[in-house]
């Protein structure tokens, strides 16, 4: 990937001319692009890529970690589906690092959005279930989320959140 939104192919040690088609618009500017390309450990069989990236918002503030998936297939990707979005506001710190279990699930980090490490840090959004902020989120490789999700129970808290309290 590269982070102006580009995603390349190499094929035989050699860069292909063209980007690979059917990759969503991204937010460049600063930390912003296009963060991470993960295939599915099934790849080979069912062709899904999975990208994180920041998507575009009126200004930095509102761009935010987005997460898509989509088939690759003749050197493009199409039928791409946002299967999560985070709710964060502020500048940079997007993360955006995929990783699969050996079972299956799906983890996405979501950066701190640099609020700053100061003051009452109990009160900082990575402290809080409410947003995305400095969380590690657990998924189905679809997009839902597992029913036994630490805290898909409780009330105002994000349920896809696997951990929380993160700082970049």
């Amino acid at each position: 990937p590269e982070r102006p939104g580009r995603l390349r192919i190499l094929r035989q040690g050699k860069l292909l001319p063209n980007a690979v088609e059917g990759v969503p618009q991204v937010f460049h500017s600063s930390q912003g692009g296009l963060l991470e390309v993960m295939p599915h450990p099934n790849f080979a069989t069912n062709r899904l890529l999975y990208l994180s990236f920041s998507k575009p918002g009126a200004t930095e503030p509102q761009a935010h970690t987005t997460l898509v998936r989509g088939r690759f297939e003749n050197d493009r990707l199409t039928q791409v589906q946002t299967i999560f979005e985070a709710s964060h506001q502020r500048q940079g710190h997007y993360s955006g690092k995929i990783a699969f279990d050996r079972t299956g699930y799906m983890f996405l980090t979501v950066g701190d959005r640099q609020v700053p490490p100061e003051g009452n840090l109990e009160a900082h959004p990575a402290q809080e279930l409410t947003n995305h902020h400095g969380k590690i989120v657990r998924l189905h490789d679809d997009g839902r989320v597992p029913a036994d999700n630490p805290f898909v129970s409780r009330a105002g808290a994000k349920p896809e959140i696997w951990s929380y309290g993160h700082r970049n």
